[in-house]
């Protein structure tokens, strides 16, 4: 068993704050309406809340692109406002941990605005300049939302890097004085009281100087990935982050590691590393996904592909590292849309809840996305116009451009768009879904007149109430989050079942992801939760999820 730790045991909420709860009729969530539903998070059992970016910024990428680290966007609030949030979340038992960007900024941030007013400027190294060749960019990086990674600058003649929207350019971590003001700003925050980090695409902070050209890939841009990602001197400064300030408070870190695998994760997150506690893998989330990047094809989705991906990250960290567990987030769409059914009302509530008795038992640290616990859907986007995500715009332009028609390109947009997960939290069943009293910044699901909180917290059988016995379960049950880990039925293409082991105690989770009817003869011991009222061990029905409990050596 691993050393324990409170962001091991614990279970995290992720708020997207502009989506939760708005306090002052402006149709955009705020700090104060998620002060004011801390009961709401505490009584689903969840101690920890992930808030995406609250800080300064002009909203080119919804809040990814700061222009102040070291203050609150004014839609959301004020300092005083964040102090109050975390002062009543502390009171209530309830961790905050915050988004970290610091691969980029905003172009609108201070520093960028001196960088580029001329060469010889002291911030111009906070940023990756570079000469062009040739009258073209340094080389054929493709930037992750489309087009160049390379913005030419009039007032200066040179062009900047910018891994995602123009209005992103990456700071240059190889200046120090851009690490030491990053570590200075986490010490900010840490002295606030905060309780830890997310990390956004940490493992891209370091780049290969020789600025390679990438394999041209399907977007007619070079990839850059191999050079920007898991860089040559990322793990040094990681560790020196660690050094100076992670080290320094009780923090649960956890670093956005796309690209990376299971032996560079071990690499970030290995108890003898000094770097993080763990990572957001993406292998798999990228199972079944439509990729923009090969031509928005779609390769169905395998179920045996699936857990034996996560079966080898779980016994790949077992006693190394530390697993991030989730199935949902704000750049995910929704997981019972992708994974579950939602052609009946119970099918769809009995998937969601099979969906996540599989992933949150699992050894590892569970996020769930705030809408997850209500089973809440995709929204039937009938136009780009509906958008707001960068990145849906410009998927949908991609495809138009490459002679998709509107009908085409929204039937792809409507399936990988972030904007999926993104719409207000349904509290309610009303026009606004008791989010807003305002028209919110972006639609409300129609969904809400059968999926939100009010509805479910009159149904004993709902959504919700299975995930607070869920969570409930696992808090504090040693086996369930330490325990290791075996997959069972690997090739069953309808089955997901794996066991939990410590100390003589064995839990065995099974779960049906089919609408067929399965009998499992292996199955054995009480089941002590399940989402059917009159569960039988050995007999899954469709969607049927049970856990069972042995003790092997009483």
């Amino acid at each position: 068993m691993s050393e324990r730790a409170w962001w091991k045991e614990g279970v995290v909420y992720q708020v997207y704050p502009r989506s939760f709860q708005d306090s002052n009729g402006d149709g955009i969530g705020d700090l104060r309406g998620i002060e004011s539903r801390l009961d709401y998070i505490r009584s689903l059992g969840a101690d920890i809340i992930w808030l995406n970016p609250v800080y300064s910024s002009p909203n080119d990428d919804m809040g990814y692109d700061i222009s102040d680290y070291r203050n609150i966007m004014s839609e959301f609030g004020t300092l005083e406002d964040f102090d109050s949030l975390l002062s009543s979340a502390h009171e209530k038992g309830i961790r905050i941990i915050m988004d970290l960007v610091v691969n980029h900024s905003s172009d609108e941030h201070a520093w960028f605005i001196e960088s580029r007013r001329n060469r010889d400027n002291p911030y111009r190294d906070y940023y990756v300049w570079r000469e062009g060749k040739d009258g073209n960019p340094p080389n054929n990086w493709g930037a992750c939302f489309g087009g160049s990674a390379w913005q030419y600058d009039d007032a200066t003649g040179m062009y900047y890097l910018h891994s995602f929207s123009r209005k992103q350019p990456d700071l240059n971590w190889e200046n120090e004085k851009v690490r030491r003001e990053v570590y200075d700003m986490m010490r900010f925050w840490g002295d606030k009281g905060i309780d830890g980090f997310r990390m956004d695409v940490i493992t891209m902070i370091s780049k290969d100087q020789s600025f390679p050209d990438g394999e041209i890939n399907g977007s007619g841009y070079g990839d850059g990935s191999p050079f920007t990602n898991n860089g040559p001197r990322v793990h040094e400064f990681l560790r020196e982050m660690n050094r100076e300030v992670i080290s320094r408070y009780d923090w649960l870190t956890v670093g956005e590691g796309a690209g990376t695998g299971v032996e560079q994760a071990l690499e970030y997150t290995g108890f003898d590393r000094g770097e993080l506690g763990m990572v957001f893998s993406f292998e798999h989330m990228n199972e079944g996904k439509p990729e923009n990047g090969n031509g928005y094809s779609v390769a169905p989705f395998s179920l045996p592909r699936y857990k034996r991906i996560l079966a080898k990250w779980q016994n790949g960290l077992d006693g190394k590292g530390w697993n991030s567990l989730y199935v949902e987030n704000h750049d995910q769409t929704r997981c019972v849309s992708r994974y579950g059914a939602t052609d009946t009302t119970e099918n769809w509530k009995r998937s969601a809840k099979a969906i996540a008795a599989t992933y949150m038992l699992m050894q590892g640290t569970p996020y769930v996305f705030e809408g997850q616990e209500l089973g809440m859907v995709n929204y039937p986007f009938a136009s780009v116009d509906e958008t707001r995500d960068i990145a849906a715009r410009n998927d949908y332009n991609a495809l138009r451009a490459q002679g998709r028609s509107d009908e085409e390109a929204m039937e792809i947009v409507r399936q990988i768009t972030r904007d999926n997960s993104r719409t207000p939290m349904q509290w309610d069943s009303s026009k606004y879904a008791g989010f807003s009293t305002a028209t919110p910044w972006i639609g409300v699901n129609p969904s809400r007149d059968h999926i939100s909180v009010e509805a479910e917290e009159r149904d004993p059988d709902s959504i919700l109430n299975f995930y607070r016995r869920l969570i409930a379960l696992r808090h504090g049950n040693m086996t369930l989050i330490y325990g290791h880990f075996e997959l069972l039925a690997e090739d069953d293409g309808e089955l997901f079942i794996y066991r939990r082991t410590l100390d003589g105690t064995t839990y065995t989770v099974a779960a049906n992801w089919s609408g067929s009817d399965r009998t499992v003869d292996f199955l054995k011991g009480e089941i002590v939760l399940s989402n059917y009222p009159d569960s039988t061990v050995g007999r899954l029905r469709g969607w049927e999820c049970q856990v069972l409990k042995e003790e092997t050596n009483a």
